[in-house]
């Protein structure tokens, strides 16, 4: 912006400089030049009497003498003699006394003649020649020219020092506003910023400041209202866990799964109690959490008589994730195979580890999604679901620069693939760009990698 600005200020300048020195320089030109030719008609103007007195040839050249620039002077008297030294033609002298009155010649070339006929007694006429070198013509201008492009070149450089500090003034206020976005947006909500600047970049910074109060307010209630909703869940638990300690050992591993949910409950009240703050750079093993959650899941596919594989998590897989966002999405994702195909549907999990992401790929031999993308919308999947387990998985690949995408798998059913980004890892909350298909790796069904 300042070096925009910086250019205009120029411009602009430059174009009002030459408005005023192009005529400026001329009409200097043309003083020196007229000034010039009016010292040669007063030299001329003084040997006039001299002429009317007398036409003798030594008393003219002692008049000529007398003038201090006897080599600049000539007389052209009517019998053809010349005194002095003479460098006009005669065709020139000829049209002077036809003219009968004082007229530049340029014959010379840049240098100038002036030629004053003079009428004598009898009707006859001399000629007085002023030669006036081009020094003489031009004397002054280099230095008046040199002096308008010195005082044109001192506005430019105030000009362009003045745009330039405008200039800095609107992009000092424009980056600390940038700043405090940043900052605000990197979960520092107490950052608010001075308003300064423009009108218009004041009222800026005033929203700003308004809208960062705003922010906090709305997210204090958001935790209310989130702690709230999770104590709830506590006397229904509790209800249940009464419900389960009396049917004794055979509800050991429901026991185990309420233990585990209630822990989840109380983490979430916890969560909600802190304070906002910049998220934290986390990693996990992808492979570990998969091998977690199959275990857990593998009861209750035991139960309903469901085939299911996980593939490729035998080795540890690093990904920008907490474990607990991660065990939360893949508990989501299998929870709806489980919720939407029926008993006995086969599934399989793939970790697929690229090059710059890592894929967390399900498949299952349902009846698949007919709208993969309403699918995606949160409140759009139908069949009885609020879609919020898709919209979670969704956020958590867009957090880390991935994608999730939902197609068929060749099972039959529904393929969905969680791309997490670990090239460039950045915090959750910055928004990803959309993924572009070159930059993902080829997608490789489950079948396909249980033959690999």
């Amino acid at each position: 912006m300042r070096r925009t600005l910086a250019l205009l200020a120029l411009a602009g300048a430059s174009m009002i400089a030459l408005a005023f020195l192009v005529p400026f320089g001329i009409i200097v030109r043309d003083i020196a030049h007229d000034r010039a030719i009016a010292e040669a008609e007063r030299q001329a103007s003084a040997l006039v009497p001299v002429l009317a007195i007398t036409t003798t040839p030594t008393r003219l050249a002692r008049a000529v003498a007398s003038t201090g620039q006897p080599e600049r002077i000539a007389l052209h008297l009517p019998d053809g003699r010349k005194i002095g030294t003479p460098r006009a033609s005669a065709l020139t002298v000829a049209t002077a006394v036809r003219l009968t009155r004082a007229a530049t010649s340029d014959e010379l070339g840049d240098d100038s003649l002036l030629l004053r006929p003079v009428t004598l007694e009898n009707g006859r006429t001399a000629v007085i020649e002023i030669f006036v070198p081009v020094q003489e013509l031009t004397r002054g201008v280099a230095v008046s020219w040199a002096v308008l492009t010195g005082v044109a070149l001192v506005l430019m450089a105030g000009s362009v020092l003045v745009a330039d500090r405008l200039g800095a003034r609107l992009v000092r206020a424009s980056q600390r506003l940038g700043n405090a976005a940043t900052s605000l947006g990197a979960g520092d909500l107490t950052v608010r910023i001075a308003p300064e600047g423009p009108t218009e970049l004041v009222a800026v910074g005033e929203a700003f400041n308004t809208m960062a109060d705003r922010v906090i307010q709305l997210l204090a209630a958001e935790r209310e209202m989130a702690a709230d909703l999770s104590h709830r869940l506590r006397t229904p638990l509790t209800a249940l866990r009464l419900s389960l300690d009396h049917l004794g050992p055979e509800a050991e591993q429901s026991r185990r799964a309420l233990g585990r949910l209630e822990a989840e409950v109380d983490e979430i009240i916890a969560a909600a109690r802190q304070p906002s703050r910049a998220p934290a750079l986390v990693h996990c093993d992808a492979a570990h959490v998969l091998r977690e959650r199959l275990t857990f899941w593998s009861a209750l596919a035991d139960d309903q008589q469901r085939p299911w594989q996980l593939i490729g998590a035998t080795e540890p897989v690093r990904i920008p994730v907490a474990a607990t966002e991660l065990s939360a999405v893949v508990d989501a994702l299998l929870g709806n195979v489980f919720r939407h195909t029926p008993q006995g549907t086969a599934f399989t999990v793939t970790l697929h580890q690229g090059p710059d992401a890592v894929g967390i790929l399900i498949a299952d031999a349902g009846p698949g999604i007919a709208d993969p993308e309403a699918a995606l919308r949160r409140g759009a999947s139908g069949a009885g679901s609020t879609g919020l387990g898709l919209d979670i998985a969704r956020r958590l690949a867009e957090g880390s620069g991935g994608a999730l995408r939902i197609d068929s798998s060749v099972l039959g059913g529904a393929h969905v693939q969680l791309w997490l980004r670990t090239d460039q890892y950045e915090p959750l909350f910055r928004t990803a760009r959309r993924p572009q298909a070159r930059r993902w790796p080829r997608r490789k069904d489950a079948t396909q990698d249980a033959q690999d």
